[in-house]
C-alpha cells in the first residue's frame, strides 16, 4: 500500500480543458456530492492544479488496488512525512478513516454529513454553464442543449455513442432496482407518480418487498437522480417526478414527449436556482415567494395562452398572482391581463435571466 501511495503522490494530475462552473473550491475543506458524471472530479482536479505539486495527494477510492485496511494504517503517517496539506479522497468510501490534515476534500454521490466539511451539491450543467461549451450563442445552442443535456462529458462523446454511454454509466453506478426505477421515472417524467405505483410496476418483473422498493426510490431522490415536486397546499398529494438531466429520458425511454422534456428543463433551471415552487391543477409551477406562475408552452401563441389564462383565472385571483410567465421555444410577447403581468419568454432568455 505504501508503494501505491508513493505512486499516486508522484503522478501528475491531468485535467482536459476545464470549463468554469458556477461553483468553485478555495482553501476550505469540502464534501462534494453529485450524481455520476456531474463534474466532481474535474472540479477538484482544476483546484489541485492551482497548488504546488508536492502539497497535495489525490486518491481515487474506486482504484481496485487500494486495500482499505492498509490505507487506514498508513495514510496519516504518509501525509505527515511528505508534509501534505491537501488530501483528496475522490469517490470516498465510508470505511476509509478521516485523518488529521490541513485541507480535506472528499467527493461521493451520497452525503456523509461531516460537520467539519463545507458541503457542495454539484448538479449537472444548467443552461448558462452549458453555453461555455458552445462556439456560438444562437438557436443552435438551445438545440444542442436538448440533445446533450447537462452532463459535461457528453460533449466529447460521438453522437451515435451517447445513448449507450449514458446507459453504461448509470448501470455501473446504480444497483438493479434503482436502475429499473429510474427507467420507469424516465417514462413518466413530469407526471404524478407515487412510490406505491412504482412498487406495483416493479413487482410484475421481480420479487421485491414494498420496503425495498420505497427505499430505492428514496435513495434515488436523496442522490438527486430524481426530483419530486409537491402540489401547492396539498403536501400529502401525489408528487410529480422530474429527472436530474433530460439526457436520461432519451437514453432510457423510446417515448417521445417533447412537452414533458421541455417542462423538465424548466424545472431544472428553477431547482438549480433554489426557487421554491409547487405544481397546481392546470399550472406547471407556482412560485409563492415571487407570486408568480410559470407555464411551459414551447409552441404557444397569444391566442392559446389567453385561453389558458381563462382556465387558471381563479387561481390567479385567489393567490394574488402578480406575474405569469409562459416559457416558450422562441415566441416573445406581452399579453394584457386585468390581474397580472403576462409575458411569453423564450427559454434561452428566461434561463439566463435573474
Amino acid at each position: 500500500m505504501l508503494n501505491l501511495l508513493e505512486e499516486l503522490y508522484k503522478t501528475d494530475i491531468y485535467n482536459e480543458k476545464y470549463h468554469q462552473r458556477k461553483i468553485f473550491i478555495d482553501k476550505n475543506s469540502y464534501e462534494i456530492n453529485g450524481i455520476t458524471q456531474s463534474g466532481k472530479t474535474k472540479l477538484v482536479k482544476n483546484y489541485l492544479l492551482s497548488l504546488k505539486k508536492s502539497s497535495y495527494l489525490y486518491i481515487d477510492c474506486n482504484d481496485i488496488r487500494i486495500e482499505i485496511k492498509e490505507l487506514n494504517k498508513q495514510l496519516q503517517n504518509f501525509c505527515t512525512l511528505h508534509k501534505i496539506d491537501t488530501l483528496v479522497l475522490d469517490n470516498y468510501k465510508s470505511d476509509i478513516k478521516i485523518i488529521n490534515i490541513t485541507q480535506l476534500i472528499i467527493t461521493s454521490e451520497i452525503k456523509h454529513n461531516f460537520d467539519f466539511l463545507e458541503h457542495i451539491q454539484l448538479l449537472p450543467l444548467d443552461y448558462e454553464e452549458f453555453l461555455a461549451y458552445e462556439h456560438k450563442y444562437d438557436s443552435s445552442a438551445l438545440n444542442h442543449f436538448f440533445k446533450l443535456g447537462g452532463f459535461p462529458s457528453m460533449h466529447k462523446i460521438p453522437t451515435n455513442d451517447r445513448i449507450i454511454h449514458i446507459q453504461k454509466i448509470l448501470k455501473y453506478t446504480l444497483n438493479d432496482i434503482e436502475f429499473d426505477i429510474l427507467k420507469f421515472c424516465a417514462k413518466v417524467m413530469a407526471q404524478k407518480v407515487s412510490p406505491f405505483a412504482i412498487y406495483e410496476r416493479l413487482k410484475n418483473d421481480r420479487k421485491i418487498s414494498k420496503d425495498k422498493a420505497y427505499k430505492s426510490f428514496k435513495d434515488l431522490k436523496d442522490k438527486n437522480y430524481i426530483h419530486l415536486l409537491e402540489k401547492t397546499d396539498h403536501p400529502k398529494a401525489i408528487k410529480k417526478v422530474y429527472l436530474c438531466d433530460i439526457a436520461i429520458k432519451t437514453a432510457l425511454s423510446i417515448d417521445k414527449h417533447f412537452a414533458r422534456l421541455f417542462e423538465n428543463m424548466v424545472f431544472l433551471e428553477l431547482f438549480k436556482k433554489n426557487q421554491k415552487c409547487f405544481y397546481a391543477d392546470k399550472i406547471d409551477f407556482y412560485l409563492p415567494n415571487k407570486d408568480e406562475i410559470i407555464l411551459c408552452k414551447p409552441f404557444a401563441d397569444e391566442r392559446t395562452l389567453f385561453k389558458k389564462l381563462e382556465e387558471i383565472e381563479e387561481f390567479i385571483f385567489t393567490h394574488t398572482i402578480k406575474k405569469v410567465t409562459a416559457v416558450t421555444m422562441n415566441k416573445e410577447s406581452t399579453i394584457s391581463h386585468p390581474f397580472s403581468k403576462v409575458e411569453m419568454v423564450p427559454f434561452d432568455i428566461w434561463a439566463l435571466g435573474d
